[in-house]
């Protein structure tokens, strides 16, 4: 498991800024969409891909609690699959060697085997998936329209890769209005220093960063 402690310095910043640690001090699940982000057997399954994340699974235990806590409380679960593609010519053309993209393209292509949602996963069927095709869960997608629609404004923010796809949803979450909630020991990346590089700028500038445990007591505050 990533580290999940915010180091003093940069905590005292946002307490002198904000006059307090955190954000929010109540939550309405009726109004909050749970995001799992990207938790697909292409990242989990240990020996399948290069693409796999390792330790990436000490996190669903978190993800799974969350799950249960917002479904039962009148939270949205919303689990997005990512599919890569050449048609995101500015990545196509410039991150990858081509034979390395070729091999994300087939290992995250609909209906294989490393786009499927790891099986240790909470999922229901009732619970709402969006593919995406940008690091961006927002980009491209019905992601904010179904949202919109579902009358919320709230996002806890889970899954991989907290600095990749996780980050930029939320960064463009706050852009699009929505209070967001970055759990993290519910977020996982390939290191430490990458997980806490952006817990820290997600804590100074778009959202509150907190545990599972956090969140938990947070619902039950509310709930009074």
């Amino acid at each position: 498991m990533h580290p999940t402690d915010i180091p003093a310095k940069y905590t005292e910043r946002i307490i002198a800024r904000r006059g307090r640690l955190h954000m929010f001090e109540e939550i309405d699940l009726t109004r909050t969409a749970l995001l799992v982000i990207d938790m697909q057997n292409v990242f989990l399954t240990l020996g399948h891909s290069p693409m796999e994340i390792p330790g990436l699974l000490e996190i669903v235990p978190n993800i799974n609690r969350l799950t249960h806590l917002c479904r039962n409380n009148g939270a949205m679960v919303v689990w997005t699959q990512h599919k890569a593609s050449k048609e995101w010519r500015s990545w196509a053309r410039n991150v990858a060697s081509q034979e390395t993209l070729e091999q994300i393209i087939e290992q995250t292509a609909e209906g294989s085997y490393g786009f499927q949602l790891h099986e240790s996963l909470d999922v229901e069927a009732t619970d709402t998936r969006i593919t995406k095709q940008r690091h961006s869960a927002f980009a491209g997608s019905s992601l904010h329209e179904r949202l919109q629609a579902a009358g919320r404004d709230t996002l806890i923010v889970t899954g991989t890769l907290t600095n990749v796809c996780c980050e930029t949803t939320t960064r463009d979450a706050m852009q699009l209005n929505y209070n967001s909630i970055f759990v993290s020991d519910a977020n996982g990346t390939r290191t430490d220093e990458e997980h806490m590089a952006s817990l820290i700028n997600l804590a100074l500038y778009f959202a509150d960063v907190m545990t599972t445990d956090e969140i938990e007591q947070l619902v039950a505050k509310s709930l009074k």
